[in-house]
């Protein structure tokens, strides 16, 4: 059920919203490849960044000025649109692009609108699903959040539950926000299984039930991490070497 799923869930970096120069444009193109087509239609959904305007207009520079695709938009807080419009937005496009922000609201949303179901849909329908932060953290079975700082900056990071498409849990940001190393240690101790800890700038590909790390930075890379007889492992995950089974990656 699983063989047509294509995940790239990006660790973070910049898209363009007054951080500086974009320096994910390499992850970006393969997002194109895997859809396999050269002027792909992308689906971005902006409910973790509670729908706003300028994320928007920051993908659509980004995807559609710069690369050529199409866009479209899928508003969950802004507006409540059937099930019929969702399916058709969703299953009707090739690349479905989540953006970062708060992932518990946004996975609160998606359920409450039947969302979860309909991305399952594109999932096994080869649709490509991908995104930074949030939109990386969603197609994992948990991850490691910052949604409660949106209210309160001092605290913690918590743990979400995703939907499920990787049988792990997902760090983004793990080298360069300084809670994310500390933190995800200490919710690993819980936390049966491993967790997937990716930089800013590297993203993890799952195709079918095979995975790789990717970059767009040479120094950027991804993690296993997981506790194991009463010890703390961070397994750096080669690049370059191809893909390896997602199996070997997700479990100690």
């Amino acid at each position: 059920m699983t063989l047509s799923q294509k995940i790239i869930a990006i660790g973070g970096g910049k898209f363009g919203l007054g951080e500086g120069p974009v320096d994910v444009i390499p992850i970006c193109r393969e997002i194109i490849r895997l859809s396999g087509k050269k002027h792909p239609q992308i689906l971005f959904i902006p409910t973790a960044s509670y729908d706003r305007l300028a994320s928007v207009e920051m993908i659509k520079r980004l995807f559609v000025r710069r690369l050529n695709c199409r866009l479209d938009t899928l508003y969950l807080l802004k507006a409540k649109p059937s099930q019929r419009e969702m399916k058709e937005k969703i299953l009707g496009s090739d690349v479905i692009f989540v953006g970062g922000g708060n992932t518990l609201l946004m996975i609160n949303r998606w359920k409450k609108l039947g969302v979860d179901k309909v991305l399952s849909e594109a999932r096994l329908s080869g649709k490509v699903l991908c995104g930074p932060s949030a939109g990386a953290i969603c197609w994992f079975r948990q991850g490691n959040s910052d949604s409660r700082k949106f209210r309160n900056p001092k605290a913690k990071l918590i743990k979400v539950t995703g939907l499920g498409f990787v049988d792990a849990l997902a760090c983004p940001h793990y080298d360069v926000e300084k809670d994310r190393k500390p933190e995800l240690k200490e919710m690993m101790k819980k936390t049966p299984g491993v967790a997937i800890a990716i930089d800013n700038c590297a993203a993890f590909e799952v195709v079918g039930a095979k995975a790789r790390v990717i970059a767009s930075k040479p120094g950027a890379n991804a993690y296993r991490v997981y506790w194991s007889g009463g010890k703390y492992y961070r397994v750096k995950i080669e690049k370059g070497r191809g893909w390896s089974p997602l199996a070997d990656l997700i479990f100690p």
